[in-house]
């Protein structure tokens, strides 16, 4: 892994416990990466039990709650969706904070409207929430790490208001 992955994860883990705060991911693009991440970390039991991969419209809808006529209108790699998955990723879980992460990580299916290697995240937390958009460059092994640790940084601050 990814040094700064794996240092950003261990920041954030230590974060949440002194907290006593829960997080979840509900990731497409990068899936399971964030997940992957925290769990790398000894003791992450205390604030990480449940991670959502839902790459197809049908899980999203059923494990996340993400409108239909959402997906239908804005398709998964939007600032719609990614705000419906971390609003469901929260109400699933109970967690008290969530990212969550869907883009396109190539090497086929960007569009000109969105290209390889862009990437919407959504993340919530008890006193606020936020949604970017992001354009990584490189192959689908880079932008999946670089949206790991994006992920990870947002989170971090996150839990630092």
């Amino acid at each position: 892994m990814n040094s700064d992955i794996y240092i950003l994860a261990l920041e954030l883990g230590e974060q949440l416990k002194k907290r006593c705060a829960w997080v979840t991911a509900a990731e497409s693009c990068t899936g399971g990466g964030v997940a992957s991440a925290l769990t790398d970390i000894a003791g992450c039991s205390s604030w990480f039990e449940v991670g959502y991969v839902v790459y197809s419209y049908r899980q999203k809808e059923q494990l996340l709650g993400v409108p239909k006529a959402t997906l239908a209108a804005h398709g998964a790699v939007s600032e719609a969706v990614v705000r419906a998955m971390v609003t469901g990723a929260l109400h699933a879980s109970g967690a008290d904070y969530a990212i969550a992460i869907s883009g396109i990580a190539g090497p086929g299916g960007g569009t000109p409207e969105k290209p390889v290697g862009t990437v919407w995240f959504a993340w919530q937390g008890p006193q606020s929430s936020a949604a970017l958009c992001m354009q990584f460059d490189g192959d689908r092994r880079s932008v999946r790490e670089q949206a790991v640790e994006f992920s990870l940084r947002q989170l971090l601050h996150l839990t630092h208001e």
